[in-house]
């Protein structure tokens, strides 16, 4: 190593544990073991430009590690992105640009939000397909507009966590050869030494995935990294992993090699001795030589010429296929061409009806042709989850101008790389399983929420109406759980026409996420003419129904999705004995918590005390519509093995339950 590059590699290490120190808070030893891998990465390698972090055709970083989040702000901070030296200076303090762990949605630069273990591992891969997708899509010869690599950091914890294990399976399953990762080997978690529980050889385990696997013995040695990162861009074809063999907290005297290094601040008297120990000078604190500064701030001007090489092509391009060029903004845009809902279909009344999960399909089916960004597929589900686009490729190394997706029995991976091609930027992701396995990507669920990710989550068998398959697969807590999550919307729709304007609300969705719970069975198609439209889907509740004459209702009965129309049902019932009722459909409560006060108590008025809910799923969380004097039919309790409308009968979902308790309370 010669000395200006020893110079910024400890640029990046005492500038981490300076702003860990005055944070009181943090984890220096990552920062100062990955340096010298991370420097290499960002000044010799690394196509972006810090002037503009939205770039379209620049490179991704992901640092996975998200726990070592000093080193991705001193890197930022020293290559110039919009981050200050103040902002480094408040690390982890309230309203900072630098969070304890790295979010995609406060700082210029950070590619993903990361911090639990595996996800932006799985996220990278997500990334790298939407790379491939959107190059086969655009891309022409002799104008390729489309062509980048994914970069990340990850490690031991990373590839510890589950989920790294299913997007690694499947990235070299693709054959991503546009993935670079790093694997900060530094044989130290929380616990102590890696030999206390994570013994297997990984290095093995990634080239039986199909990777492209080289090893670094010393974390310092420059040119060897160096020579990693040019032979994994060689390789094409399959993902490369760098195992480089690091030293967690390297130069600390005491702490070096430790666990105290991972995730608490070294301590003054450490500092000291660290600084003397590299030859860094004492005082001040936050020092950055002008010589390093320098030199990594010629990213900006490498990024400007990057950039307008690109502008350039794609000005060419834009001449020879305006269209694709249009086509290229509205996706990047993040906009639906004109019209576009012109294809979405509508459904007579239908006694018999439909299961909504079938009529999703129909939907997706119909809109695909004219959103050719729209792609997904299901976690080895798809033709329950009716989640395959027909006449269209199934997305496959060397195919990558597929929609569908395989995604394998892999639901994590599968929500974790949806989020990372949401990330990425020009797609819109979905996929499809049952909804009783939201429980193995509710962190990716949790996650798409936090960054405010356009990801539809397309969840079928919503409920015990799945019948015969018994408790194991019948969501009963599922849909309290994922109206939990905040910034997540849940829709569940009661009938074929509320399932399209669901369709609609997730496709025209900017802000975050949506779930969608479709059921198995089929439900009626309700009598629009009788009843409301089906677009009152976007207040999250509407009136269905009113038995009134004009006046205030006796009784309200409000339901979701498929026991809708037992509530419809109900109603009759109660009309026919000359009670006043109304029917409420509550598709979302989070759209229609975000109504005026005004239209919620127009829907649910306040003096109307006699409510009744009904839904296949627990109580919790009901009483904030019904009140602590209304009444709710529902299951309490795991379900059991039998066709569903036997179950339905033995749990007293029926109408004739919901009679029984509105007459009870108007008694």
């Amino acid at each position: 190593m010669d000395k200006l590059d020893e110079l910024c590699v400890n640029t990046i290490r005492m500038l981490s544990v300076d702003c860990v120190e005055n944070a009181n808070s943090g984890h220096p030893g990552m920062p100062m073991g990955a340096a010298t891998m991370a420097y290499v990465l960002w000044t010799r390698f690394l196509r972006h430009n810090p002037a503009n972090p939205e770039w379209p055709d620049r490179d991704r970083f992901i640092l996975s590690a998200g726990h070592g989040s000093m080193l991705l702000y001193s890197l930022l901070h020293l290559s110039g992105y919009d981050l200050s030296l103040e902002e480094l200076k408040n690390f982890r303090q309230w309203g900072s640009k630098t969070p304890g762990h790295p979010e995609s949605h406060v700082t210029a630069g950070v590619e993903t939000t990361t911090g639990p273990l595996g996800q932006g591992f799985a996220n990278g891969v997500g990334m790298a397909i939407a790379e491939r997708y959107l190059g086969a899509h655009f891309n022409r010869p002799g104008h390729e507009i489309v062509n980048h690599s994914i970069y990340g950091i990850v490690s031991d914890g990373d590839l510890m966590e589950g989920v790294s294990h299913e997007s690694a399976s499947l990235a070299g399953h693709l054959q991503l050869g546009n993935i670079i990762y790093f694997y900060d080997d530094n044989h130290i978690t929380i616990d102590g030494s890696t030999e206390l529980s994570f013994t297997e050889d990984r290095i093995e385990r990634f080239k039986a995935y199909g990777w492209h696997v080289q090893r670094v013995e010393d974390g310092n040695d420059v040119e060897g990294i160096e020579a990693a990162i040019r032979a994994a861009q060689t390789e094409k074809v399959r993902p490369s992993l760098v195992s480089v063999r690091t030293h967690i907290g390297y130069g600390s005297p005491q702490k070096q090699d430790t666990s105290s290094a991972h995730g608490e601040p070294l301590g003054a008297e450490e500092i000291k001795l660290t600084k003397e120990n590299l030859g860094w000078p004492v005082d001040p604190a936050f020092f950055i030589p002008d010589e390093a500064r320098n030199h990594f701030r010629q990213a900006l001007e490498k990024g400007k010429i990057l950039e307008k090489e690109w502008t350039d092509r794609f000005e060419s391009y834009e001449k020879s296929y305006p269209e694709l060029a249009l086509q290229w903004k509205q996706w990047i845009k993040g906009e639906l061409p004109e019209g576009w809902d012109k294809r979405l279909p509508s459904f007579p009344a239908d006694a018999k009806g439909s299961a909504t999960r079938g009529v999703s399909g129909i939907i997706l089916n119909a809109v695909a042709p004219i959103l050719p960004n729209l792609i997904g597929g299901s976690a080895d589900l798809a033709p329950s989850n009716k989640t395959f686009i027909k006449g269209e490729e199934v997305f496959q190394s060397g195919r990558f101008r597929g929609r569908n997706f395989h995604f394998g029995v892999r639901e994590h991976g599968m929500g974790s790389i949806m989020n990372g091609m949401a990330l990425h930027g020009g797609l819109i992701p979905y996929g499809g399983t049952f909804l009783v396995f939201a429980d193995y990507m509710r962190p990716a669920i949790r996650l798409a929420a936090m960054m405010e990710l356009k990801v539809i989550f397309v969840f079928t068998h919503d409920s015990i109406g799945l019948g015969e398959d018994g408790p194991t697969h019948q969501p009963v807590e599922h849909l309290a759980a994922l109206r939990a999550i905040p910034n997540l919307t849940v829709l569940r729709p009661c009938d074929a026409n509320e399932t399209v304007e669901a369709w609609r609300f997730a496709l025209e969705q900017k802000d975050g996420p949506v779930a969608l719970a479709l059921t198995r069975q089929s439900i009626p198609v309700l009598d629009r003419e009788a009843s409301s439209s089906a677009d009152g889907l976007h207040y999250g509740g509407y009136v269905l129904r009113d038995f009134t004459e004009g006046g205030d209702p006796d009784v309200i009965l409000i339901g979701t999705g498929s026991e809708v129309h037992i509530a419809m049902e109900a109603a009759d019932a109660l009309h026919e004995k000359g009670i006043h009722v109304r029917v409420v459909s509550m598709p979302s409560w989070e759209l229609f918590d975000k109504q005026s006060e005004a239209y919620q108590n127009r829907i649910l008025p306040a003096e109307v005390k006699a409510r009744v809910a009904v839904e296949a799923g627990i109580t919790q969380g009901w009483h904030r519509y019904i009140g602590e004097e209304g009444e709710f039919v529902g299951i309490d309790h795991f379900g059991a093995s039998a066709p569903y409308k036997t179950l339905y009968e033995k749990f007293g979902l029926t109408a004739d339950r919901v009679v029984e308790k509105a007459l009870g309370l108007l008694e």
